[in-house]
Parts: structure tokens; C-alpha cells; sequence
């Protein structure tokens, strides 16, 4: 289902006087998801909000923090297991308003707007909490959105290391799709997004989640696992909306602190990338990252992870081994 289908049924509903209906099969919709698609893992609580997580394995710990839309679930399918087989500690957590991770509390605005949590933001919360289930010094991994995350960690908190899977870690030209400028508007959030989440069956999201790992297959398994009905709740789809439309301004006021981050950074990129583009974010930021090594991937798009998974290990390894934990 378009974009433009919804609105024009979200216009026609509203015309109708059915809103209360929406937000009722909105609600079951909710209900349905969060039962099928559980908690898999922990909780802690920073400040009042809850911040979910997966931890497994012994070793030197690394700290996973998925995209835009997603949850932790992306990093649990194979990336996270195959970390532990080679001797890590690993976290995977839900970022702020997505998966199971609680919006971020006004204590935490500072200069920002909590309609959109700041890359900054995450970070200072994901890393308390982080500190607070006895992660020390981690390699701290991000992909797309996450990249910006885990920038923000180390420009900020306690890491060793820094490894960026496709990471929107540079700012863009031009703007964001429509889709998250109508989700994230007052009105746009009011009513798109609970029509979303009423009318759209998750398991038949499967075209709108393949063109992400284009020109690579989507992995066998990978919608059910990931649970594509949290990304369609209304709440997780204003905040991913709002996060994404404030992302570029942010990112504006990091880049001129890179050239101070000391750290190992390892940036890994496929040429084929049409989301999150190779030449503009990792390219350029290395040039900028005064200790960041690049690994182009030929041929792969924006899910590194998944297509070229035993690059994205090495990579991880390496930025260990950089760092001195092996």
C-alpha cells in the first residue's frame, strides 16, 4: 500500500467521522504485534525510562544499535550469535521510541527537541544504561541511522572503538522522503500513522523491506524474526518519523568534533548503497576521522550485515584488535 493510498483513506475516514474506529483497530492492531512479537530480552531503567535489551556471551564487549524504523531484533537474527561464537560480550539495545526502548524524558532535552530524540540523546541514554548492566569500554557498532548513534557515543561516553555499517554519519543534500514529513507532523501523526497500523497486515511488508537489502536478497526468515508489526505502531512510527527529519541538523553540529575522535573507527560501506550513500557519509568521513579505516563492499546495498555478515565480523574483530581488547 502507497503512501498516497493511506492518505487519501486517512482523508476519507476523517471526512466520514471515523476516527474513534481507526484508533480502535489501531489499538488491536498494537496489541496484536506486541503479543507476537515480545520482549526477547531485558529491561534497565535510566531516569524513568525503560531501555531494552539482548546481552549474551563472555568476552570484550561491543554494544549493537540498529537503523531507522527497526529494533534490536535486526542485530539478533545472525549478527549477534555470530559474535558471541568469536568471544564477545555482545548488547544489543532498542533505540528510544523504537522496539521497547521508552522515549526520552525532558531531563534529557539540553538544547534539543524531544519531538525527535538527537543522535546525542540516545546516545547519553543508551550508554547510562549501558554502564549500569556492566558494559565497559565497548566496541560500539551502528548501522544507518545507528552509525550516528554510536558517533555520538564516542564522541561523548566511555568506548573503544567505533564501527559504522552503512552509517548516516555526514550530513546531505537534498531532504527526507515525504512519508517521514507527514508521519512526523502533528496531523500527519494524528492520523497516518494509526491508519497505518489499523489497515497494514505486517506480514505483507515484504515489498516494502527488500528494495533496504536491494540489490541483496532479503534473508530467509528475516520479517517474521524482525517483527515488522512493532515498526507499524503508531507511537515507534512519529518517533522514527521525527528522528529521521531532524537527523541532518544534528549531524551538522558532530562532524566538526570528528577530527578529535582518537579511537579505532572501522567504516563499512557497500558500493550498491542507494539509501545511505557510500560517497557521502563514509567516504567523506573518513577523510575528516583521523584514525578510521574504510571497507568498501562491491556490490552490496544498504544491509551490510546481512550480505556480506562475515565482512561486518572482521571489521568488528578488527576494531577490537586496533583497540587492544584481543
Amino acid at each position: 500500500m502507497s503512501v498516497w493510498t493511506v492518505i487519501a483513506a486517512a482523508l476519507l475516514l476523517a471526512l466520514a467521522g471515523c476516527g474513534a474506529i481507526v484508533e480502535r483497530s489501531a489499538d488491536r492492531a498494537v496489541a496484536r504485534a506486541e503479543d507476537r512479537w515480545p520482549p526477547v530480552g531485558q529491561f534497565t531503567e535510566v531516569d524513568g525510562a525503560r531501555v531494552h535489551y539482548v546481552q549474551q556471551g563472555q568476552g570484550p564487549d561491543v554494544v549493537l544499535i540498529h537503523g531507522a524504523g527497526g529494533n534490536l531484533r535486526d542485530m539478533t537474527f545472525s549478527l549477534l550469535p555470530r559474535l558471541v561464537e568469536r568471544g564477545f560480550r555482545v548488547t544489543a539495545f532498542d533505540r528510544p521510541g523504537l522496539g521497547y526502548t521508552d522515549r526520552i524524558d525532558e531531563s534529557y532535552a539540553g538544547a534539543f527537541n524531544t519531538r525527535a530524540e538527537s543522535p546525542q540523546q540516545q546516545a547519553a541514554l543508551l550508554a547510562r544504561a549501558a554502564q549500569q548492566i556492566g558494559v565497559e569500554n565497548p566496541v560500539v557498532v551502528g548501522h544507518s541511522f545507528g552509525g550516528s548513534v554510536a558517533m555520538a557515543w564516542a564522541l561523548d561516553h566511555d568506548a573503544a572503538a567505533l564501527v559504522s555499517l552503512a552509517g548516516a554519519i555526514m550530513p546531505w543534500p537534498g531532504d527526507v522522503a515525504t512519508s517521514y514529513k507527514l508521519l512526523g507532523s502533528r496531523l500527519g501523526g494524528a492520523t497516518l500513522a494509526p491508519l497505518a497500523a489499523a489497515l497494514i497486515d505486517p506480514m505483507e511488508t515484504a515489498g516494502r523491506v527488500e528494495p533496504i537489502f536491494a540489490p541483496n536478497p532479503m534473508p530467509d526468515g528475516y520479517l517474521a524474526h524482525i517483527g515488522p508489526g512493532l515498526s507499524l505502531r503508531p507511537g515507534q512510527l512519529r518517533a522514527n518519523a521525527r528522528q529521521v527529519q531532524a537527523l541532518k541538523g544534528h549531524l551538522r553540529t558532530m562532524v566538526p568534533r570528528y577530527d578529535t575522535l582518537s579511537i579505532p573507527v572501522e567504516l563499512v560501506h557497500g558500493t550498491a548503497d542507494d539509501t545511505v550513500g557510500l560517497e557521502i557519509h563514509s567516504v567523506a568521513a573518513a577523510d575528516i576521522l583521523p584514525n578510521a579505516n574504510l571497507t568498501v563492499l562491491e556490490g552490496v546495498g544498504h544491509m551490510p550485515h546481512h550480505a556480506r555478515e562475515g565482512a561486518v565480523v572482521e571489521a568488528i574483530l578488527r576494531a577490537a584488535e586496533r583497540a587492544g581488547l584481543r
